[in-house]
C-alpha cells in the first residue's frame, strides 16, 4: 500500500517545483492550496465566513476573493492568521484526506500532501500541522537569504515586506530539524533533481509497515 507523505518548505523555497519533480515521477500530489482556492470560490460557504470575519473589501466587485487583500492581513496580523486558519483548515482538511484515501485505494506508488503551513501547527500545539498522520515528512530548505531573493523576484516585493512575510513562518532550519527528509533547494535544478529522484526510490519501496490513515 502506498506511503502518504506530508510535504512542506517556506514561501519561496522551492517546495513547489520539488512537488512537480514527485509529480512527474508517478506520486499523486494533493496541494492544499489548490483545495483552499476550490473552497474559496466566490458563494461558497468558506468565503462568506472570511467576508463575515474580516470584512468585504476583501472581496472584489465580482464577488471573488482579492488573496492580495487577505495575504496582508495574513503576514501582518498573527490574531487574524489564527483567525483564518480556523475557518479554513478543518474543510481543507477534510477534503485532503478524502483525495488521500482515493488515491492510495487507486493503486498510487507514493501519495504527497503539499501543504505550506505542515509544522506550524505542530509546534504552537494547535494540532493543524497534525504531522503524526504523515508516514513521513519532507522539508524543502533553502538559505534564508535566497528565499528573500526568490520572493522578491516573484511577487515584486520590497525588501521589508518579503523579510516579513518570510518571517511570518517557522524558520527552515527550525523545520529541517523537524523533517523526516531534507529536500536542499539552495543549488541548481539538477541537483535538486537528483535528491528528489533518490527520495522517491527510497519511497516507494516495499514496506511491511502499515499504512497511516489519511488526512494532513
Amino acid at each position: 500500500m502506498a506511503r502518504i507523505i506530508g510535504l512542506t518548505g517556506g514561501i519561496a523555497s522551492g517546495k513547489s517545483t520539488v512537488s512537480r519533480m514527485l509529480r512527474e515521477l508517478g506520486a499523486v500530489v494533493i496541494d492544499a492550496d489548490e483545495i483552499v482556492r476550490e473552497l474559496q470560490a466566490p458563494g461558497s460557504p468558506m468565503l462568506r465566513t472570511l467576508a463575515e470575519a474580516f470584512g468585504p473589501e476583501i472581496l472584489d466587485e465580482s464577488g471573488a476573493l482579492r488573496r492580495d487583500v487577505l495575504g496582508e492581513i495574513v503576514f501582518r496580523d498573527p490574531d487574524a492568521r489564527r483567525r483564518i486558519g480556523q475557518i479554513m483548515h478543518p474543510p481543507v482538511v477534510a477534503e485532503m484526506a478524502r483525495r488521500a484515501r482515493a488515491a492510495r485505494d487507486s493503486g498510487a506508488p507514493l501519495v504527497v500532501l503539499d501543504v505550506p503551513l505542515l509544522l506550524e501547527g505542530r509546534v504552537a500545539g494547535s494540532g493543524t500541522g497534525a504531522a503524526g498522520d504523515y508516514e513521513a515528512v519532507v522539508v524543502v530548505t533553502c538559505s534564508e537569504e535566497q528565499q528573500l531573493e526568490r520572493l522578491m523576484a516573484r511577487n515584486a516585493l520590497g525588501r521589508e515586506e518579503a523579510e516579513r512575510r518570510v518571517r511570518a513562518q517557522l524558520p527552515l532550519d527550525r523545520k529541517a530539524e523537524m523533517a523526516d527528509y531534507v529536500i536542499d533547494n539552495s543549488g541548481d535544478l539538477e541537483s535538486t533533481r537528483k535528491q528528489v529522484e533518490a527520495l522517491y526510490r527510497t519511497l516507494t519501496r516495499p514496506s511491511d509497515r502499515p499504512a497511516p490513515e489519511a488526512g494532513p
